[in-house]
């Protein structure tokens, strides 16, 4: 990762449609909800089951940190192994 100084907090992530996905992969994503401190069109990475196994719109409680990759902009990593919390 490239801020290896940030640190993992519990962070609420919900499912939504973007209304483009030119350059995204699949038709659902997952950002952080509002009130966080998180921009609203920030990409959350995370286990796949948060996009496939639950409806759009879906609210969750995960373990993530502020990181980036060279030329692609901040997003919030959670490792796809770590358990989460469905909040509705």
């Amino acid at each position: 990762m490239a801020k290896p100084f940030e640190t993992y907090s519990m962070v609420e992530v919900e499912s939504y449609l973007p209304a483009k996905t030119g350059g995204l992969h699949g038709k659902v994503h997952i950002r952080p909800c509002p009130g966080q401190g998180y921009p609203a069109d920030m990409h959350v990475e995370c286990a796949r089951k948060l996009r496939t196994d639950y409806p759009v719109g879906t609210r969750f409680r995960l373990k993530a940190k502020l990181t980036d990759r060279l030329g692609e902009g901040e997003f919030l990593y959670s490792s796809f192994s770590w358990s989460f919390e469905v909040l509705g």
